[in-house]
């Protein structure tokens, strides 16, 4: 990584080590294994909420997005292909444990506030994208590509499109809601991701561009 984004990651990490102080220190009145334990609680929501996105008083999805958006720019500054994907897995892995964990933890079915799933899904939003890159002898490590001068309404397209087709939910989307705790939480941003990449491929098909 760049000096620049070495920096980044420092803040962030600085953000978690103070979130972290802050939660984890033991509450008057409570004995330690009651301390611990809501303090893992209260970290499990925090993650599913996405860091605390899904708090946003309006349009929690949306701003979701846009942080799953900064996660997809960073896996694509690292500029290794199995790390991109390999993230893209674990990310929709932990998404279907800590938003199954969360629904059980606030009692409540797919709360507004759990946007882990739109996080973890919209790095799979631009594998058709990638995969046209790289089958044109393109590299994985250019955020030119994707948000620079001439190709950011694409990514702002694509964006938007997910937005769609997540709100929308056509089938099999608004179906896969049906399934139990996580799994329900997640697939709908999948199947979403999925559509996405259909519109791309079309798209680009179109234009000539496989």
């Amino acid at each position: 990584m760049r000096p620049g984004e070495v920096e980044i990651v420092l803040v962030l990490s600085l953000l978690l080590v103070l979130f972290l102080v802050n939660q984890f220190v033991q509450r008057a009145g409570e004995s330690p294994e009651e301390s611990r334990h809501l303090n893992r609680l209260a970290f499990t929501v925090w993650v599913a909420q996405g860091f605390g996105a899904g708090s946003f008083p309006f349009g929690p999805g949306t701003v979701g997005s846009l942080v799953g958006l900064l996660w997809f720019a960073f896996l694509v500054a690292i500029g290794k292909l199995w790390v991109f994907a390999v993230a893209t897995f674990g990310g929709l892995c932990l998404s279907v444990w800590v938003c199954g964990a969360a629904e059980r933890i606030l009692r409540q079915t797919d709360p507004g506030s759990v946007v882990m799933d739109e996080i973890a899904a919209m790095p799979l939003c631009f594998w058709a994208w990638l995969g046209i890159r790289l089958w044109h002898g393109n590299t994985v490590a250019d955020l030119s590509a994707f948000f620079g001068r001439e190709n950011w309404p694409l990514t702002l397209g694509i964006f938007v499109l997910f937005r769609f087709f997540d709100i929308l939910k056509p089938w099999p989307v608004h179906q896969s809601q049906r399934l139990p705790g996580g799994w329900g939480v997640t697939m709908d941003d999948v199947l979403a991701a999925l559509y996405v990449n259909g519109v791309v491929l079309a798209a680009c098909l179109v234009r000539g561009n496989l």
